[in-house]
């Protein structure tokens, strides 16, 4: 009869080490990071004069390769072209500090197969990232108010901590289209236009996710 019981509990532990980790469709959670700046009064060091960033975010898990993301940020950036060698017409001197309200729609394609699951699908609990997509930005600099367009691109890693738990680490060049979230524009009277301006803001962030939304499984497939 013990060994009975004996057998019985070890095939019932083979089960649960042997089924697959429960998968889900979305993840949502924090970041927080530091902020760079290249445009009209920092045209070299994008960190010269970091600020933060913080935030929330939204990831709807497509499979294992693809995910799509929504972001809402409040980050700041500053500026002051006594940092750069060039001169403005009659030596004038400009500086600057923004606040900026960042609302992102991206689309994440992962290099390996990022996940837990079946052992003969590959998941893989790390993987490298690239990111791109849309965005809109508003900028509160210097009482002055500007909103604009952005196209924010960048790479990341994510790493899987635990079943429903994922650390990432995302860096991301953001160019907008505006030329004024620095409230600067036109300095050597050359008139800037949609494509054609200098401003470019960056986000370095550190983010923690949790899964909810179970998946439907039928059949030992997963949908």
């Amino acid at each position: 009869m013990k060994k009975s019981l004996l057998v019985i509990s070890l095939l019932l532990l083979l089960v649960v080490l042997d089924a697959p980790a429960q998968q889900y469709k979305y993840e949502v959670g924090p970041s927080l990071g530091m902020t760079g700046y290249l445009g009209d009064v920092n045209n070299s060091n994008l960190f010269k004069h970091p600020g933060i960033t913080g935030g929330a975010m939204f990831r709807y898990v497509h499979n294992s390769r693809w995910a799509f993301k929504a972001n809402l940020n409040y980050a700041s950036i500053s500026g002051n072209s006594k940092d750069i060698d060039m001169k403005f017409p009659e030596g004038q001197e400009y500086d600057f500090s923004s606040s900026l309200i960042d609302l992102g729609f991206t689309a994440e394609f992962n290099f390996l197969n990022y996940g837990r699951g079946p052992t003969y699908k590959k998941y893989k609990p790390i993987s490298p990232y690239m990111v791109a997509g849309v965005g809109f930005v508003f900028a509160i600099s210097n009482g002055h108010n500007q909103a604009s367009f952005t196209i924010p691109v960048g790479i990341g890693v994510k790493y899987k901590f635990k079943d429903r738990l994922n650390l990432g680490f995302e860096f991301t060049m953001r160019k907008e289209f505006s030329d004024r979230i620095d409230h600067l524009s036109d300095l050597f009277g050359i008139k800037h236009s949609f494509a054609k301006n200098s401003e470019w803001y960056s986000f370095a962030m550190f983010t923690v996710t949790y899964e909810f939304g179970k998946r439907c499984v039928k059949c030992n497939y997963i949908e």
